[in-house]
């Protein structure tokens, strides 16, 4: 597992699934000759992209960053068309750092589509129950409004397995909490109406995971916003507010979906990577050599 050490955090990437999405959806208007530039892509015309958490420990917490696509939660059709070519297994990434389900104390959620929030909930003996009995689980509140009540699109994505069981253990926020000092956690809206940004603070240096506004470094230009995002012109403000922040001021961004970069720091240009951490499993699909 790669890990990172960022002054008193630790952050450990785990295996939380690797799903295959269609790379025109995940780069909505831009045409492919440009994305594919960046991205590679298979004969399916699909992506890479993981789903993996990443466990933040800092002050004798245990914080889980998202979820992953959960286990045995998604049928035939559902594993076809989201291309799901593994399943979550958190719960032997957590073994093998010598932690349990139940040492976790707080999960963050950026967000509550199914490729974030299937590992909340999992099955025991024919009944759905909390993956993390213990956490607190942080979100917006205008998240989970609507993961309780999905519209007709949201629907799709916003799944009552997934919270059902897990409603006593929530926690909600309006504009942005620090869940702990220099863990904050912001709304932004965008990619769905309740979307948060982390950003982590540190001895004067920063880390912004962007969540689904940026899901991997390919998606780095402001313009370039998901197919999949319910409001396009809300991630395209917020990236373009938080890419300009960030840059001038030499954060760190890390990532959730990208198949390649764990972390990237960019000059204040945001044309040359001047640091990163590649992503030590390697990616099924490739750039023709």
């Amino acid at each position: 597992m790669d890990k990172f050490q960022f002054h008193d955090m630790t952050l450990t990437w785990l295996n939380g699934g690797v799903t295959c999405l269609d790379g025109g959806a995940m780069f909505g208007v831009v045409p492919k000759p440009l994305w594919s530039r960046k991205y590679p892509v298979n004969e399916k015309n699909q992506i890479e992209l993981p789903t993996e958490p990443i466990l933040i420990q800092y002050q004798g917490k245990n914080m889980l960053l998202d979820t992953g696509v959960g286990f045995n939660k998604l049928n035939e059709k559902q594993l076809r068309n989201y291309g799901v070519t593994q399943e979550s297994s958190l719960k032997s990434s957590l073994e093998a750092l010598g932690l349990t389900a139940n040492d976790i104390d707080y999960v963050l959620m950026s967000h509550l589509h199914f490729d974030h929030a299937g590992g909340l909930t999992e099955w025991q003996d024919d009944v759905l129950v909390p993956a993390f009995p213990k956490a607190k689980v942080y979100v917006s509140q205008i998240e989970w409004d609507e993961m309780r009540a999905p519209n007709i699109r949201s629907r799709n994505t916003y799944w009552k397995e997934n919270w059902e069981p897990i409603v006593d253990q929530v926690v909600t926020y309006e504009d942005q909490i620090e869940v702990l000092p220099g863990i904050e956690m912001i709304h932004t809206g965008g990619h769905s109406e309740g979307h948060a940004i982390l950003k982590f603070t540190q001895n004067g240096e920063t880390i912004l995971h962007m969540g689904d506004i940026m899901p991997t470094h390919a998606h780095q230009n402001p313009l370039w916003v998901l197919a999949y995002d319910d409001y396009p012109m809300t991630s395209v403000f917020a990236k373009e507010r938080l890419m300009k922040e960030a840059l001038a001021n030499g954060y760190w961004f890390s990532f959730y979906h990208d198949a390649y970069y764990r972390m990237i720091k960019w000059d204040a240009t945001g044309k040359e990577v001047i640091d990163c951490l590649k992503r030590s499993n390697e990616a099924t699909i490739q750039f023709d050599k």
